[in-house]
């Protein structure tokens, strides 16, 4: 009879597996987690699966317990060892495998683990990962002989990396790779590419002993622009733990955003595909949006959440898309999935083919709205869905200008706010944006006075960029 497995309640996410290990994730659930992605693999007439980890403390003992599981129900497991999780859904879709999954723990705490899955090309989420936990606690899982093998692809994926770097001017560039799973990676490709690079924290060491590996938040990327003022370097880049999220500062240690970054992109891709979507999450800023129609793209307003944007992406056939997060999907000359290292080669070759180009004079250019950082706070999961709701009722009568895309987002008059529900949290996310520091405390009023008639109270924060 096949085993059943129970998971702790909180780790079947809304887009990955994960936990804390020792506390509500086990080697044991990660072999349990093979047999439930092995078996909707084999149920799909899939054979070949490929597995890799992250550079965590726990990653090797969670990854063995995987290829474990997967083996159990009879597939064929490749190894593809250690590296970003880019890498390996690059080998699932350049190998042709029926599935991946990636033991990781992404920009969490040392402390944390989980894992993402591919099946086909197409991320493994919501109902899929629901359904993985039923079956398990029923034992419904496939059963076989399966097989392993080690199928080490990082040379072959470094080398894809940089064909699509073409520009030829030698800049100076600092790559603060904060001792995550693509530290090896970005040292290696760096070799390959003209001018001077420096790469900082490129040991793998799942204990982060530098800083946090979340390019999001302002403080680990302190060193990074010292770095950058020390070496009077062109640009600088970031990434998390896995490497699918990235960070840029220009050469006068400024942060760009996620909807700014895009913007550089877009601007880049629209040249060669003039009307295309471009694909950025309701977070983003509209100065995003409306470059985007500037420049002769159509622009695309989507849910937050990287596996809903891939599936938007192939929907529409856009060749880029992006969140404020740092995800940025390539489709144009690549795959579709969020890969931040070769974001960042795409970055960089921007800067690259063209002799006079100064990514600080193009930040300098940019048009600047005054927002609020993501403001997150906490709200019941039975309850988060509900608020959203009552406001989204009460703004309908009266006559707001709303979009439902992602919980609200409403459109004033010089600027928006918007309230949305986490999909892997407990927790509510609001963030607001206007033209000018007196509209912004406006809406900032209009947000509160909504959140008070659901009962709860807007958390005070800063200004963000």
């Amino acid at each position: 009879m096949a085993p059943t497995h129970n998971f702790h309640p909180s780790i079947l996410r809304e887009y990955d597996i994960r936990g804390i290990v020792g506390e509500t994730l086990f080697e044991a659930d990660a072999e349990a987690v093979g047999r439930g992605f092995g078996t909707a693999v084999k149920r799909a007439g899939g054979k070949r699966v490929c597995v890799g980890y992250d550079g965590r403390v726990s990653s090797p003992a969670m990854e063995a317990a995987v290829v474990k599981g997967l083996m159990s129900v009879g597939l064929q497991v490749e190894r593809i060892g250690r590296g970003p999780t880019p890498m390996l859904y690059f080998a699932t879709v350049e190998t042709g495998a029926d599935g991946g999954l990636m033991v990781t723990g992404s920009h969490n705490p040392p402390t944390h683990n989980g894992f993402k899955m591919m099946i086909a090309k197409k991320p493994f989420f919501g109902e899929d990962i629901k359904k993985l936990g039923v079956q398990a606690k029923a034992g419904d899982v496939e059963t076989g002989e399966g097989s392993v093998s080690d199928k080490p692809i990082f040379d072959k994926y470094v080398e894809r990396l940089r064909k699509d770097f073409t520009g030829t001017r030698a800049l100076t560039a600092v790559w603060d790779a904060g001792n995550g799973a693509g530290g090896e990676v970005i040292t290696a490709l760096v070799k390959l590419l003209p001018g001077k690079h420096t790469v900082l924290f490129g040991e793998i060491d799942g204990k982060f002993p530098n800083h946090h590996p979340d390019p999001t938040e302002p403080k680990n990327l302190v060193q990074l622009q010292a770095e950058v003022a020390k070496q009077k370097a062109d640009v600088g880049f970031a990434f998390d733990g896995d490497a699918d999220r990235i960070g840029v500062i220009d050469g006068k240690g400024r942060i760009l955003w996620g909807d700014q970054i895009m913007q550089i992109l877009a601007e880049d891709v629209l040249k060669s595909r003039p009307g295309a979507p471009i694909i950025a999450d309701v977070k983003a800023s509209q100065a995003l949006f409306d470059e985007v129609k500037r420049m002769g793209g159509t622009p695309i307003m989507w849910k937050t959440g990287h596996s809903l944007i891939k599936n938007k992406m192939a929907e529409t056939k856009s060749p880029l898309a992006g969140e404020m997060s740092g995800h940025i999907f390539f489709a144009d000359k690549y795959y579709g999935f969020d890969d931040a290292v070769y974001a960042a080669v795409r970055f960089l070759d921007i800067m690259a083919r063209d002799a006079d180009y100064d990514l600080s004079a193009r930040y300098d250019r940019m048009p600047k709205l005054i927002n609020t950082p993501e403001l997150r706070f906490p709200c019941a999961d039975d309850r988060k869905f509900a608020v959203i709701e009552e406001v989204k009722a009460r703004l309908t009568q009266s006559g707001a200008d709303v979009s439902a895309t992602d919980g609200v987002r409403v459109n004033e008059k010089g600027g928006w706010w918007l309230l949305r529900a986490s999909n892997t949290q407990a927790v509510l996310v609001a963030r607001a944006e206007a033209n000018s520091p007196e509209r912004l405390e406006e809406l900032k009023a209009m947000l509160a006075a909504q959140l008070e008639q659901s009962g709860l109270k807007l958390p005070t924060e800063s200004v963000g960029h």
